[in-house]
């Protein structure tokens, strides 16, 4: 190693001598090589450090050494070296390594920065000072003109100087004219005038001035184009079969010749859709997080610009890139916002993002089969994407992610349970199945939510660890919002809250079909003065009776301020609106009604502008009237139920306001246990269902989904002769 640390430590020098002015190496030359020294060792280091460990992907190519057994002799035989340091011993330097390369472009801008820092500015005198001092003694050999800014006295060999002097000058003109009268007074002309040499030089400041625009720039293209993504495939639950499909896609462009001996050709692209929250994008990171193969994402925004022609260019950009990158992966994000239907809006003109669209439409369909180029877009509203993008030979699939079920959001919990800090009796396994049982249609990012509220009512109390009451806070706080104790209500209104929660709770315990009670409270709860958590079913099919029970226990709350104050208050608007919605959806979507009869109609959005309804004034005047007429029928019956229960809801309103909140158990103790039979825990709504946890097993052709697969020497045909002569009895 004495060899190349010479040619190590010399190269330093050599570097230093070519970034620092002469005169500071030869003033300084010890200071020169100690610099010199300090970043030969730094770089031997770094060196050292990032050869330590071969690149990523290139593991295979650095055999471990094979460890030397000990010694049984006095004298110790030296280890020979193993692959980690094997390409610094061959001379080679690392270039292929990203790390190095960072390392390398900080020192060097550190020792450019330390060049500059160490230069020699010279010695500022005035013109008098240079006229008598310098001039006058003619000892002089040049003058340069610097940026017309300033003149560098350059001075004759052998003149005794410590480094060189310059002088401000005003304009070049009065410099020659007082130059020219100076030397005229001092008797100098002729040859013996002093030459005048005029040359531009970099200073520095401007890159200087440059510099936080640089690092700005720079930081944001690390944070653009950094390789490593975070999120795995076992980060992502709940969604097993949309991660069967994106497996298949990579296990595709990975292993091609597993689908082509039997004739299949890869498709175009996948349409990832569903509600917001439920995992399209975290899918995404988890397929560039771990594809051995290019991942290329985009927003769908980035395509639209005001300026006309913006977005096809980048188009086509895009997918030159992925041409070029192949095989690889596209993700398009919120495609919805390039690919909605043309043809709207538009007045028979033109827009900038048909333009956009109608190139995406010509670049996917470009494709060939030998491109292997996979395009995956993501957006939950593909209601309103263009037919033309949605068909076959574009986006092949369409993969909808919904809301998890309950085993999927036990597998969520599972995931987003393991960074936190339990406490130590709690079982992460039982934690994640109760919790998964108390959040019936939540999402993952809703689960999320619920575990990192959690951690932060935790920390907000001080606790050491979380607990279960920690995470049935956050549940609380994620569905009713924020709860306000400071919130001041008078007297009347806190008894009318009372008995409006207390009839909800009555009414749904004693009505089959309405969801069992967890909590009732009515202390203020986001834009709810009271606040009533229930336990839903996974059903995903009502009957009438069903739907009819939900209205009744809704309308608990208007039925029992009216029996008990003769009176009724605003408090009940969200129940009459969902009441309302729910009449509606059973009279016009789901065909629930004699009159109107087996028609579905599709009821606008909220915020959704209608300029015509796809029925007549006659139908809609049937419509308004069978649904008044379902709402009374529901109002009349919880009415009854209430007046028949008026005992059991006071008892109910009188203890909530002693005690504020009631649970379940309090309300049996109250009212006795519910006359019907309910689920309540994992266990019990996983009955029947195959298992109790999530069906995560994959497909025999997708065990090695993110491998490649040694290719076979011999064709299909042969297998396939070989099989048959194996199978062939004579």
């Amino acid at each position: 190693m004495a060899h190349r640390y010479l040619r190590v430590s010399e190269g330093c020098r050599f570097l230093l001598r070519r970034l620092l002015p002469s005169h500071v190496v030869a003033a300084a030359p010890a200071a020169t090589a100690r610099l010199g020294d300090s970043i030969r060792a730094a770089g031997l280091g770094a060196m050292r450090r990032f050869c330590a460990k071969p690149p990523k992907g290139f593991e295979k190519y650095f055999p471990e050494g094979k460890k030397t057994p000990p010694s049984t002799g006095a004298a110790t035989e030296a280890k020979p070296p193993n692959g980690q340091n094997t390409r610094l011993q061959k001379g080679e330097v690392p270039w292929d390594d990203k790390e190095f390369r960072l390392c390398l472009l900080t020192g060097l801008a550190f020792g450019v920065t330390v060049a500059y820092l160490l230069r020699d500015g010279g010695r500022e005198v005035t013109w008098k000072d240079f006229i008598n001092n310098h001039l006058a003694k003619g000892t002089v050999e040049r003058l340069e003109v610097v940026n017309k800014r300033f003149v560098k006295v350059v001075f004759t060999p052998g003149t005794p100087a410590d480094g060189y002097v310059w002088f401000n000058i005003g304009s070049v003109d009065t410099f020659e004219r007082n130059l020219e009268t100076a030397q005229y007074e001092l008797g100098i002309e002729g040859e013996n005038r002093l030459p005048v040499v005029y040359s531009t030089e970099s200073d520095g400041t401007f890159l200087l001035s440059m510099l936080p625009t640089v690092l700005i720039i720079g930081f944001l293209l690390f944070m653009v184009l950094r390789e490593e993504v975070e999120v795995k495939f076992k980060d992502v639950a709940g969604c097993e079969e949309a991660k069967l499909e994106i497996m298949e896609f990579v296990n595709f462009l990975k292993n091609p010749k597993q689908y082509q001996d039997l004739g299949a050709k890869i498709p175009k692209g996948a349409i990832l859709t569903g509600p917001p929250g439920t995992g399209k994008t975290l899918l995404a990171k988890a397929t560039a997080g771990e594809a051995d193969v290019p991942f290329i994402t985009v927003n769908g925004s980035e395509f639209l610009e005001m300026f006309v022609g913006v977005g096809p260019a980048r188009v086509r950009d895009l997918f030159v890139l992925a041409r070029k990158n192949a095989p690889c992966i596209l993700f398009i994000d919120e495609i919805d916002a390039v690919g909605r239907k043309r043809g709207r809006g538009n007045f028979g003109g033109q827009s900038e993002q048909e333009n956009t669209l109608n190139q995406l439409l010509v670049e996917m369909d470009g494709f060939n089969t030998a491109t292997n180029v996979v395009v995956l877009a993501g957006t939950n509203r593909p209601d309103i994407l263009d037919p033309a993008l949605m068909r076959p030979g574009r986006f092949d699939r369409q993969i909808y992610i919904g809301h998890p079920d309950i085993k999927g959001r036990a597998s969520i919990f599972k995931v987003h349970l393991r960074p936190l800090k339990l406490d130590l009796k709690i079982d992460k396994e039982a934690l994640a199945r109760k919790m998964a049982a108390l959040t019936p249609g939540f999402s993952g990012a809703d689960i999320a939510n619920v575990c990192n509220e959690a951690a932060l009512i935790a920390a907000r109390h001080l606790s050491n660890a979380i607990d279960h009451k920690h995470f049935e806070q956050a549940i609380e706080r994620v569905i009713g919002g924020l709860e306000k104790k400071t919130q001041v209500l008078q007297p009347g209104e806190k008894k009318t809250v009372a008995y409006h929660e207390a009839g909800h709770a009555v009414a749904g315990w004693y009505l089959e079909h309405a969801d069992p009670l967890l909590k009732v409270s009515i202390i203020p709860r986001g834009k709810g003065l009271g606040y009533a958590q229930y336990l839903p079913k996974e059903q995903y099919l009502y009957t009438a009776e069903q739907l009819l029970d939900r209205m009744c226990m809704t309308l608990g709350g208007r039925v029992a301020e009216e029996i008990f104050f003769q009176r009724i208050t605003t408090g009940a608007q969200d129940d009459l609106r969902k009441v309302t919605q729910s009449a509606y959806a059973q009279i016009v979507q789901f065909g629930m009604n004699s009159k109107v009869g087996q028609v579905s109609f599709d009821l606008p959005r909220q915020g959704e502008m209608v300029m015509e309804k796809p029925y007549s004034e006659a139908t809609a005047r049937l419509i308004d009237t069978e649904v008044r007429s379902l709402i009374q029928e529901a109002y009349l019956r919880t009415r009854a139920l209430l007046t028949e229960k008026r005992a059991e809801v006071e008892k109910v309103a009188l203890r909530l306001l002693e005690k504020e909140v009631l649970d379940k158990e309090a309300m049996v103790e109250l009212l006795g246990p519910r006359p019907f039979a309910e689920k309540s825990t994992y266990e019990d709504f996983v009955e029947g269902t195959g298992g109790t946890e999530e069906d995560t097993t994959l497909p025999e052709g997708l065990k090695d989904w993110n491998k490649e697969r040694a290719e076979d020497q011999d064709g299909p045909e042969e297998r396939v002769s070989r099989q048959v002569s194996k199978d062939t009895p004579f």
